[in-house]
């Protein structure tokens, strides 16, 4: 009977339990104390108020960090959404939304976002970064351009599918070896960026994966940029998991990202 008991409260609390992929939501209000000296610098945000990616940010944290110090930039990354103010984001180039989910930002610090875009400064945003937990309309039109609509689940969730470089001469572009196929969590989305104005540099082959009927958009966009903007502004949808940031063209990707981006130069877009 104690034996029954007990299995019962263990499942009880395993019930119970929080879902690290679900955190719940926090707004900060205090801003971080920021290292001396930083200029020009590299800011990389995780927060998450949607999906956390739990598996890959500790890991993608360090590599972008490494990419940052490989550049010549010192980093910083922080989970306090409270940076985004005009005093502290004049410290930085580029801010690189590592899988930073949903609605995280204030209202107040939405529009510091938007001033230090509106300013010239780059971003960097990537995979979950553009899912559809991020409903301000600014963010949604700015930083992605498109809406998330799901992945392949099941054993179809991670596959191997072929990526095509359609702008093979821009910056981010650069030094990618094809052919490449790796293997990844394929978002797709409502409708090719492209019709909402941004510049597509990659897609994915749908004949070389199984999308499924609902998720196929026949051109399937994967990394694009935002040409309207001040600053510049990539997303790469790619890196669910912590080897794709491991992958030697992922992380060149990301490289030509995070140094184009910071760069306050009007072209090429």
């Amino acid at each position: 009977m104690h034996k029954m008991l007990a299995l019962i409260a263990l499942l009880t609390m395993a019930q119970a339990a929080p879902n690290p992929h679900l955190p719940a939501a926090t707004y900060d209000s205090v801003a971080p104390v920021l290292p001396r000296g930083l200029r020009n610098a590299v800011l990389i945000v995780s927060k998450t108020n949607g999906w956390r990616h739990i598996e890959h940010i500790p890991h993608s944290n360090i590599v972008l960090a490494d990419i940052a110090e490989s550049l010549g930039r010192a980093s910083y990354a922080t989970e306090n959404a409270a940076i985004f103010n005009d005093e502290q984001l004049q410290h930085f180039s580029v801010v690189v939304l590592n899988s930073a989910s949903g609605d995280f930002l204030r209202p107040e610090q939405r529009a510091a976002f938007a001033r230090f875009v509106g300013r010239g400064g780059g971003v960097v945003a990537l995979h979950a970064a553009g899912d559809d937990s991020h409903t301000d309309a600014w963010y949604t039109d700015t930083i992605i351009g498109t809406k998330f609509t799901g992945h392949p689940g099941g054993s179809d969730q991670f596959q191997r599918a072929r990526i095509l470089v359609d702008r093979p001469d821009h910056p981010v572009m650069a030094g990618v070896t094809l052919p490449w196929s790796p293997v990844d969590e394929w978002y797709a989305f409502d409708t090719d960026p492209a019709a909402r104005g941004m510049t597509v540099l990659a897609r994915i082959d749908e004949a070389s994966y199984r999308p499924g009927a609902k998720l196929a958009m026949g051109r399937h966009p994967v990394i694009w940029t935002n040409p309207a903007t001040k600053g510049r502004v990539v997303y790469a949808a790619l890196g669910h998991a912590p080897k794709a940031y491991d992958d030697p063209n992922y992380r060149r990707i990301l490289v030509n990202a995070i140094r184009w981006a910071g760069r306050s130069t009007t072209r090429p877009r």
